[in-house]
């Protein structure tokens, strides 16, 4: 599909409102997504008022397009509902554990990548938020979310106001494996990031941050040790709190 091909992350959006009829739409068809038991183990907040947009903004860093976006989606994974119709059919749910989770969590992100893809084709322009796992306790708060329901990722929503370059992907040999995983060697590793690393923005980072390679922006810049591990660590209580992490 040209539409995936051709995708870029749309940061600035147009005044002009999302109707909710082509919202709901997507959303609907979306929700064909592959599921685990057929049990959709998710559930979407829709956010359109300024003041809960205001209020999210915060939680995902102050990133512009939160308030800027005429829709902001909250993508949940959502074990409550289900867990409510087993009890109410006297049926007993054990589904307050990790595993319960994962399941729910790749059914969330399966239900957010459709929507991705039918909302561009349809005209639009969206943009993933990686805060929302980094930071779900506030989203749990403000958005009201019950016990096994967890949000996993948020997109911003509107027709776009700007065209950006795509950004690079790795080449299909560094990602591709045939009937086995085979490693990589040094020369591999070259030949797969060479690309990356020749374009003149990753090597003005490097120049502008003072290293020496592009991956030390990743592991000293960007995505350090200590944050992730602190991240980790509210991750883990999260889950405990909202009832899906229950082990030492």
């Amino acid at each position: 599909m040209e539409t995936i091909k051709n995708r870029r992350t749309i940061r600035k959006y147009k005044s002009q409102d999302i109707p909710d009829d082509l919202l709901n739409g997507l959303l609907e068809e979306s929700f064909r997504a592959a599921t685990m038991g057929n049990m959709q183990l998710y559930s979407v907040v829709v956010t359109r008022s300024s003041e809960m947009k205001s209020k999210l903004a915060p939680i995902h860093f102050n990133q512009p397009m939160v308030t800027g976006a005429p829709v902001v989606l909250t993508f949940c994974a959502d074990f409550n509902r289900f867990s409510l119709w087993c009890k109410q059919r006297k049926a007993e749910p054990g589904y307050d554990n990790f595993l319960s989770f994962v399941n729910a969590m790749s059914d969330a992100l399966l239900v957010t990548q459709n929507f991705c893809t039918l909302a561009e084709n349809a005209g639009l322009g969206t943009c993933y938020l990686g805060t929302t796992i980094y930071n779900p306790g506030p989203i749990i708060d403000l958005l009201k979310l019950p016990k096994l329901v967890i949000p996993v990722a948020t997109i911003t929503v509107g027709y776009p106001d700007e065209f950006p370059a795509q950004p690079d992907r790795l080449p299909l040999k560094g990602i591709v494996h045939n009937e086995v995983y085979s490693q990589y060697s040094a020369g591999d590793i070259d030949d797969i990031y060479a690309y990356k690393e020749s374009l003149p923005e990753n090597k003005n980072f490097i120049a502008i941050n003072n290293k020496e390679t592009l991956a030390q922006i990743f592991t000293d810049i960007r995505y350090k040790k200590n944050d992730n591990e602190a991240m980790s660590e509210n991750l883990v209580g999260v889950l405990r709190q909202q009832g899906f992490f229950d082990v030492d």
